[in-house]
């Protein structure tokens, strides 16, 4: 696993990383209070679970996908 991202990538990481474990929360949150149905915890887990390795690549500055071959823009 070695660094193969630069800092704008790192930070757009991050970010998203972000934006996704809000949006799980929400979900959960919303799951929780009966608004959403019994899906809302699988897709709040799946959110938070992507949400935590896209912020676990962005302190490593690893990318799985490139580590893959594949040629992402940022």
């Amino acid at each position: 696993m070695q660094c193969n991202i630069d800092s704008k990538g790192r930070t757009v990481r991050l970010a998203a990383g972000a934006v996704a474990d809000a949006a799980g929360a929400v979900v959960l949150v919303l799951t929780f209070l009966h608004v959403l149905p019994w899906w809302g915890w699988v897709l709040g887990g799946a959110l938070s679970a992507a949400a935590t390795f896209m912020i676990f690549e962005a302190v490593l500055g690893w990318c799985a996908l490139r580590a893959m071959g594949v040629k992402t823009p940022v």
